[in-house]
C-alpha cells in the first residue's frame, strides 16, 4: 500500500475515533457521563442497569478498539503487534470491566475519581495512545541492533 493511502485511511480511522465520541455517545446508555459532569462530589452514583450498561459499554469499547487495532496495524505493519494489541484489549477490557463492576456494584463513593477513571479507559481509546509509543519504541530499539 502507498504511503499517501496508509495516511490517508489512517486520518480517516481518527476521524472516526473523533467521530464515535462526538455522534455516537449520547446513543449509548451512560448515566455515568451525567454524572460526572454535574455535581459528583455531592450526589451518589446513579442506579443503573448493570447488564444493559455493560453490553453498552462493551459495544463502545469494540468499535474504539477495532478502529485503534486499524491504525495500529497501518502504522506498523506488523502482524505479531496486532495479535499483541487484540489480546491486550481483549484482556484489558474483562479486568477493567470487572473493576468497574465492583466499584458500582458496591458503590465505593469515596473512591469516585477511580470510577471515573476505570471508566474512561474503556469508554475512549487511551489505550492507542499508549499502544503507539510503546510500538514505535520497540521498533527503534530493534532496528538499532
Amino acid at each position: 500500500m502507498k504511503k499517501i493511502a496508509r495516511l490517508f485511511l489512517i486520518g480517516f480511522l481518527f476521524i472516526l475515533l473523533i467521530m464515535v465520541r462526538a455522534y455516537l455517545a449520547p446513543y449509548f446508555y451512560d448515566p455515568l457521563n451525567n454524572y460526572f459532569k454535574n455535581d459528583y462530589l455531592y450526589m451518589e452514583i446513579p442506579k443503573l442497569d448493570f447488564w444493559y450498561y455493560f453490553v453498552n459499554l462493551f459495544l463502545r469499547y469494540t468499535i474504539n478498539s477495532v478502529i485503534s487495532l486499524g491504525i495500529i496495524f497501518l502504522i506498523f505493519k506488523d502482524r505479531n503487534g496486532l495479535v499483541f494489541s487484540l489480546k491486550f484489549y481483549c484482556f484489558s477490557f474483562i479486568l477493567l470491566g470487572l473493576f468497574l463492576f465492583l466499584l458500582l456494584k458496591y458503590n465505593i463513593s469515596n473512591d469516585y475519581m477511580l470510577t471515573f477513571y476505570v471508566r474512561r479507559f474503556l469508554t475512549h481509546p487511551i489505550f492507542l495512545l499508549i499502544l503507539v509509543p510503546a510500538f514505535y519504541f520497540q521498533k527503534l530499539k530493534l532496528s538499532t541492533k
